[in-house]
């Protein structure tokens, strides 16, 4: 089966512009599957090269911290060129003095503040907005030092959502994914994996639509850990009670592949995702205008498990629809 996918709700169908040359479009529906395109929610471009994201199938990542300066550039193109990832990202990691990760080698300068207090939470969170951050992002990890109190914690959430930005929390250690929560933060950076959670909070995270970005591939790279254990377990169950997961790799941490993981994707569908839930993970909720993704080669059939599913997915590329319209102008 080749040609347009059909998609499950909450995913915009894909439509070939009406200009696409006739010869293009039979040759892409004859040759395999056009979908909207995909997006790794979870990336740190600063620690790979991100020029072959594209051909390997993402259209869109969010960096999740770096310095400012930094990742704008990257963000608008200045230091970037067309053919990279359309790029949102939080800007610096909001942590407590001596807080992950300012001990670690891989942060630059500038990617992370120190907040102590609600006062300077409120600022820095201003200092992210600013530098054009779509989302801000806080560290609670508990077992690499101090994180901010309930109050710092409080106004940083409180201020982002004044500012209509969403949170993401790095939530490391045990009970952090339930302050987390407790705080209202909307996003966890990784599927919980310090901890099997209670199914009493499994249940109320899914039914306030808190977002699990996956992350599964970092615990072992291939070869799982119990950290990886303990997280499948945790996306099990959250899926199972109507929970929202979101395709995230944590690209820059560690051997991950810089395009889409086929291991990431085989984790989420052990985890229970089929096709449709696979592509709702991959397609994420703000998809970007402009860009299709395209599987070669013929579809599974619906019936089949998540992994060859999961497998084909893996093989996208990236198609620019202005380029589709003008062949020619794009050679």
């Amino acid at each position: 089966m080749t040609g347009p996918l059909r998609v499950p709700p909450g995913v915009a169908a894909v439509r070939l512009p009406a200009d696409v040359p006739p010869e293009v479009r039979r040759r892409l529906l004859e040759s395999g599957t056009v979908l909207p395109p995909f997006t790794d929610a979870h990336v740190h471009l600063g620690l790979v090269d991100p020029a072959p994201l594209r051909a390997r199938g993402v259209a869109a990542v969010h960096d999740l911290g770096w310095a400012p300066h930094e990742i704008a550039a990257m963000a608008t193109g200045t230091a970037a060129g067309p053919a990279l990832p359309r790029v949102a990202y939080a800007g610096a990691f909001l942590t407590a003095p001596g807080g992950y990760p300012g001990d670690r080698a891989w942060a630059p300068r500038g990617a992370v503040e120190e907040v102590a207090d609600p006062v300077s939470a409120v600022a820095a969170v201003d200092r992210q907005v600013a530098a054009g951050a779509s989302f801000v992002k806080v560290a609670l990890n508990s077992e690499a030092g101090p994180t901010p109190d309930d109050d710092t914690l409080a106004a940083v959430v409180g201020r982002a959502h004044e500012r209509d930005r969403a949170v993401v929390a790095h939530a490391e250690g045990p009970g952090q994914a339930a302050r987390a929560f407790a705080a209202g933060v909307d996003r966890l950076a990784h599927a919980p994996f310090s901890e099997p959670l209670d199914d009493d909070l499994l249940v109320a995270m899914a039914a306030s639509g808190t977002t699990w970005l996956s992350t599964l591939d970092i615990h072992g790279w291939g070869d799982p850990t119990r950290d990886h254990e303990v997280a499948l377990d945790n996306v099990r169950r959250f899926v199972a009670a109507g929970g929202r997961v979101r395709y995230g790799t944590d690209l820059g941490n560690g051997p991950l592949p810089v395009g889409l993981n086929a291991r990431e994707l085989a984790a989420l569908a052990d985890a229970g995702l089929g096709r449709r839930s696979l592509l709702v993970a991959l397609v994420g909720d703000e998809p970007p205008a402009g860009l299709v993704s395209f599987v070669p080669g013929p579809a599974p059939a619906p019936a089949d498990p998540g992994p060859v599913h999961a497998a084909w997915l893996a093989r996208a590329t990236v198609l620019d629809l202005a380029e589709l319209t003008n062949p020619e102008g794009a050679a």
